[in-house]
């Protein structure tokens, strides 16, 4: 054990009560519908009023659902419920979401290899937005994200088998998932409604996340229980965090298309300031949403020398994913995302793929994932033993349950379980094992789902105990 963390989180956030109109209703005067079927239909209308009421808008459309919204300027389905607490004022609407894991994590359980270690550590992040409408058809957001990672995991990142992903004291890191920025986002954006069902935004961030990839995983609601980040990050959504970002957008309809203009570098292993903008590496997005249960994107990014190590190594990376969510009840849903992505770089084209789901039944969740990855050795810092360089095929399988203990003013204490079978290449078992296997226990903080229909005595009985 290297250390013991303990970090309380309180967050006390109110909803004002909304005022209610019921929409007026043309009514047939030759018909009077039945009591019991008149009562039914006021009942009906009464909820379908306040679910209207309640619906929030996107941070970058007047027209699309808040719930649409994900890491950066990406989409999710629209039927992806919200985690997170809400806070509503006259001209602002403020917004607070985040996720505190405390864990036990072995990596290489039976020490089948040299490369595990263990570690107890405290992977998190919170985020507050907030929004407003300027005009009619104007619309500007706040976004910011903070992380204490570099305290409660270290600046060297927690152990993960087959990780690999920037560098630390001048050394790339390997088997382990770097820590995240205490500044992992501070972007602002501006969306103007120029027709009908048609958007143009411009979103800037220092930090920021451009239009490169599916949502990141810790947004991603098939991906919110496993405290890791997948094996592909770097091949598919490790952009999250790019200090200098610039993104432009035009929607029509349920298409945007999107390019920015970005840092290549990836962050510093100095996680308490801001890197040099350069703004040397280019994106384009394009996201289509055909249902309110399908998220879909195809993205290219041209990332101009993104590892510290390997200053003279540009990428080119290429993603396409598709996001599915299905709604079971109030409180269970079904997610699922399925990633493509790909680095070509230094003469060589090397594929990840990514499949991963999250059943939520009411207090218990059922989750997984699996992963296929191409790492060659200098990736996994071994040119010394194979300076040929060649490519390993690596598979991970991760499967999870947690259960919500408790539910305290809105904010789940959830406690859980998860392993990972990792399947070592021939060439790289004396190092790893055959199957090593990584294990994690946790206890979970995050906001509960936020409720946006129901009873207006349900709705105030909510608010008042927030």
């Amino acid at each position: 054990m290297k250390r013991y963390i303990t970090l309380f989180i309180t967050l006390i956030v109110s909803i004002p009560a909304m005022a209610q109109q019921m929409d007026h209703m043309q009514h047939d005067t030759t018909k009077k519908a039945p009591p019991h079927d008149h009562a039914k239909m006021m009942a009906e209308m009464k909820q379908d009023t306040m679910q209207h009421s309640m619906r929030m808008n996107s941070q970058f459309s007047l027209d699309l659902p808040m719930n649409r919204d994900g890491s950066g300027t990406s989409w999710v389905p629209d039927e992806t419920p919200m985690y997170m607490y809400m806070v509503h004022g006259k001209k602002w609407m403020h917004m607070f979401h985040g996720s505190f894991f405390a864990r036990y994590n072995k990596q290489d359980l039976f020490n089948q290899g040299t490369r595990g270690n263990s570690q107890f550590d405290a992977p998190n992040w919170l985020m507050y937005m907030a929004q407003r409408k300027v005009g009619s058809n104007g619309l500007f957001a706040i976004n910011t994200m903070f992380s204490l990672d570099p305290f409660t995991v270290g600046a060297g990142g927690y152990p993960l088998l087959y990780q690999t992903g920037e560098s630390y004291k001048g050394r790339k890191l390997v088997d382990y998932q770097h820590p995240h920025d205490l500044f992992a986002e501070l972007s602002v954006a501006y969306t103007q409604r120029v027709a009908k069902n048609t958007d143009i935004s411009l979103s800037v961030g220092m930090p920021g996340e451009p239009a490169l990839g599916p949502p990141v995983f810790m947004h991603r609601l098939s991906a919110m229980n496993n405290p890791d980040a997948p094996l592909s990050h770097h091949y598919a959504d490790a952009t999250h965090i790019t200090f200098g970002t610039a993104t432009l957008g035009f929607r029509y309809k349920n298409v945007k298309l999107e390019g920015s203009v970005f840092t290549g570098r990836e962050p510093d292993e100095y996680r308490y300031d801001f890197d040099k903008p350069k703004f040397d590496s280019y994106s384009v997005r394009l996201s289509v949403n055909p249902s309110k249960e399908w998220a879909l994107q195809v993205s290219n990014g041209w990332l101009k020398s993104p590892e510290e190590a390997e200053p003279t190594d540009n990428v080119n990376r290429f993603t396409a994913s598709a996001i599915h969510t299905k709604m079971l009840g109030e409180n269970s849903y079904v997610a699922t995302t399925l990633v493509y992505g790909q680095n070509h770089h230094h003469g060589k084209t090397q594929p990840a793929v990514l499949l991963e789901n999250s059943l939520q039944l009411n207090k218990t969740a059922i989750y997984g994932r699996y992963e296929y990855v191409q790492k060659d050795a200098g990736e996994l810092d071994l040119e010394t033993l194979f300076p040929a360089d060649p490519n390993f095929s690596i598979n991970a399988l991760t499967l999870g349950t947690n259960r919500i203990l408790t539910t305290v003013k809105q904010t789940n204490l959830t406690a859980g379980i998860q392993a990972t079978y990792n399947a070592s290449p021939k060439a790289l078992r004396p190092l790893y094992g055959t199957a090593p296997i990584g294990f994690q226990v946790y206890l979970r903080i995050t906001p509960s789902i936020m409720k946006m229909g129901g009873s207006k005595k349900t709705m105030d009985h909510n608010m008042m105990n927030m």
